[in-house]
């Protein structure tokens, strides 16, 4: 796990803790592709929650083992909170999975996504999608062809830090209906990201048309300086 898609997540319990606790009640997170490959989310979760861990294979830090990549073995309205980072690039009919993951969100449950707009090839075991500042609303529209009643909360590419990742962060709801449960957005606060999205308005905030692989045109551009000096 690359350190933003880890202080991605940080950023989200912070900001939605309280409020996924506001009922009182025991919470359940149930993580996809939760298998512990250079770190896991597992350690972030709050030790109040109940947490599961989900995966296609059976490793260290995964309680339950997929035998349909599409199926998951929960009944309707069962979840607190899913949460899903480095996993649906991997997935090859993900948008199959977001409803089955919305099958077992409760009414008021939140969908944690962090997958890569950009990044080389990496097969686990294939790699097939990335990710854009549009795709959070691509899936609500797509819950809502299938009659569902989900909304985007926020969406953003966090910065590249270090490495060759720029994550796509969205955070969705359910059902509409209970919007006024959740008070806070990491976008309050944020301001290491381009392109975002908060409930209730279409505009991008730092719109940027190009936010991804600026590090490494960076390097490609000193490269191209110090041939130059060179010749």
């Amino acid at each position: 796990m690359h350190p933003t898609a880890t202080s991605n997540f940080q950023q989200f319990i912070g900001t939605y803790r309280d409020d996924i606790a506001a009922t009182g009640k025991k919470i359940r997170v149930v993580e996809i592709g939760s298998q512990d490959v250079n770190g896991s989310l597992r350690s972030i979760v709050p030790p109040e929650f109940d947490y599961i861990g989900v995966d296609f294979v059976a490793g260290k830090g995964v309680d339950v083992v997929l035998t349909n990549p599409y199926v998951l073995p929960f009944e309707e309205n069962f979840a607190d909170v899913v949460i899903s980072s480095s996993c649906f690039e991997h997935s090859e009919m993900f948008w199959l999975l977001f409803l089955e993951i919305l099958r077992i969100s409760k009414p008021n449950g939140l969908f944690y996504l962090n997958a890569p707009s950009n990044g080389e090839f990496h097969r686990w075991p294939v790699d097939c999608w990335r990710f854009y500042p549009d795709s959070g609303r691509a899936l609500v529209a797509w819950a809502k062809y299938n009659g569902l009643n989900t909304v985007l909360l926020e969406s953003y590419t966090s910065t590249q830090v270090g490495d060759q990742w720029n994550d796509f962060v969205a955070i969705f709801l359910k059902n509409s209906e209970h919007v006024s449960q959740y008070k806070n957005r990491i976008l309050d606060v944020k301001t290491d990201f381009s392109n975002g999205l908060k409930y209730g308005s279409d505009d991008f905030l730092k719109y940027n048309v190009m936010p991804e692989d600026k590090l490494k045109m960076k390097v490609i551009t000193q490269l191209i300086d110090n041939q130059i000096k060179l010749v």
